[in-house]
């Protein structure tokens, strides 16, 4: 495999959640590659808070993933809903990871219970049902929302209390030892949060990146 970029690909519109995607990715960066290219999906809204955004930005996901099939070592869908997933994998033969599933995986080798911090209470049902159907129910301790949707996240003093005291709620009511971000527009909080909970926090775009960095690496070793 000669091409070593793995496209990250933020299903919202709102630039700001990409540039925070980009820098959580940086540890992750490293001389000779793989590289990583984190695009915006202009034809997403604002955010992905609803069924309907999910379902809205699945044929747009696969425009951009078949226009940079020719482009990539591997794909990374940087929304916590993991919208398009399977249809992108059916797009092309390029590895295609998203970022929930790539985090409970991660969750799962850091702790017994995983519990959620997500934006909405809209978006907790979705999450539900996407556990169930991971089979991953009994090692789930809940989602709890922090009310901010992902345009909001910015706001950097207001939100990382709520996420806090979220996190504290997880841990002390629900009985989860290790946190997941249910939002990509999280990623700037993860060390602080992790260091006022006391547990680990997986950030799901660095899991999913983790995994695609992985498996590129290990494809070009083969070939070479």
């Amino acid at each position: 495999m000669t091409n070593q970029r793995i496209i990250v690909i933020n299903p919202n519109s709102t630039e700001e959640v990409t540039q925070a995607i980009d820098r959580a990715l940086d540890p992750l960066r490293m001389a000779g590659g793989p590289e990583f290219d984190c695009v915006t999906l202009a034809e997403g809204p604002p955010g992905i808070e609803s069924q309907a955004d999910v379902e809205s930005v699945v044929a747009p996901i696969c425009q951009l993933v078949r226009a940079r099939d020719n482009d990539a070592a591997a794909f990374v869908i940087a929304c916590y809903s993991d919208p398009g997933l399977q249809a992108a994998r059916e797009t092309t033969a390029r590895p295609v990871f998203g970022i929930a599933e790539c985090a409970m995986l991660t969750a799962l080798t850091k702790g017994e219970r995983f519990g959620l911090i997500s934006i909405l209470e809209s978006g907790v049902q979705r999450h539900l049902r996407y556990v169930r159907q991971l089979g991953l129910s009994e090692r789930f301790a809940g989602d709890v929302p922090v009310g901010f949707g992902v345009t909001e996240l910015a706001d950097e003093p207001v939100v990382l209390g709520r996420m806090i005291e979220t996190g504290q709620r997880l841990r002390d009511q629900h009985g989860a030892d290790v946190l997941i971000f249910g939002c990509a527009g999280m990623a700037n909080y993860r060390d602080r949060v992790e260091e006022s909970v006391g547990l680990p926090v997986v950030e799901p775009s660095q899991a999913a990146a983790t995994m695609a960095l992985g498996a590129v690496r290990c494809e070009s070793a083969l070939e070479s």
